[in-house]
């Protein structure tokens, strides 16, 4: 039986926890702080589902070596904070700890627990939850999405380097869904310790400039390439916003730095005139 060991903090975790379960996995489920575990295990309990919850604060030295104590065979990073605003307005507290948390801490984490991989000689399978915004970016996610493009380039060369020894590595990108994610990225504003008056944008009158998506989808992609049942590297969710995605990735190339200059761009008025928490409708 495969252990499995992924954060059941974040949006999706615990679905993919539970489809994990139900594929035979025996599955850490790992939670921030104390006062989220005996939660997830009374919720566990009443879907009759089996699991190992453990307190994992990726940037906290002493969780990280208790995690080494698991066995972990397969590792499902999805420890992920996002901080909303201008990469012109953002605080440095919270600059930094959008990428203790997103990038470093996970890191760090994954270091030891591939290491053991290693050692076992048996293989095994690494799963970074990276982004949409790790391949592209928007107005007012900036930080979030550099601390997503850290992980894509931490993942991809994690890939070659453990080839060798068996051990499989995979990212897994969503979209915009419609978890509560997104729209508190636009409320951490709201606990800035800095001068308003010095802010170039009100807050306040800004949401996330996308309608989203159902997130059933990306739940059910994450198990899959957590379980091995998917071998792509790389795993966009939704699906129908692939071709989208690999665009938008040309535009730095083509883009002219007096292109727009004196207007505001289309995605900051999207931000201005967007509902939050509104949902695509096919």
């Amino acid at each position: 039986m495969w252990r499995v060991c992924g954060g059941a903090g974040c949006a999706g975790a615990r679905p993919a926890a539970r489809g994990s379960v139900r594929r035979g996995f025996a599955v850490i489920a790992a939670v921030e702080i104390y006062a989220q575990v005996q939660t997830l295990k009374r919720q566990a309990a009443e879907r009759g589902v089996s699991l190992q919850v453990e307190k994992l604060d990726v940037t906290n030295d002493g969780d990280r070596r208790k995690a080494l104590n698991w066995g972990v065979e397969i590792l499902v990073n999805n420890a992920g904070v996002g901080e909303g605003g201008s990469t012109v307005d953002i605080p440095a507290p919270n600059i930094r700890h959008q990428f203790e948390v997103n990038v470093t801490g996970p890191l760090l984490l994954t270091q030891g627990i591939a290491k053991q991989m290693v050692k076992r000689g048996a293989g095994g399978r690494i799963v970074w939850v990276s982004s949409r915004e790790g391949l592209n970016v928007n107005p007012f996610t900036g930080i979030y999405s550099a601390s997503k493009h850290a992980v894509e380039a931490i993942a991809e060369t994690m890939a070659y380097e453990l080839q060798e020894h068996n051990i499989e590595v995979a990212t897994v990108n969503p979209g915009p869904f419609l978890t509560g994610f997104n729209d508190r990225m636009f409320q951490t504003w709201e606990s800035w310790e800095d001068d308003p008056s010095q802010r170039l944008f009100d807050y306040a009158k800004l949401a996330f400039p996308r309608a989203q998506f159902d997130p059933e989808a990306v739940y059910a992609t994450l198990t899959s390439v957590a379980a091995g049942e998917v071998d792509s590297f790389r795993n966009l969710e939704p699906k129908s916003m692939l071709e989208e995605t690999k665009r938008l990735q040309q535009v730095p190339w083509e883009r002219k730095v007096t292109d727009g200059l004196g207007t505001r761009h289309q995605a900051i008025q999207h931000s201005y005139e967007m509902r939050p928490e509104t949902l695509v409708v096919h």
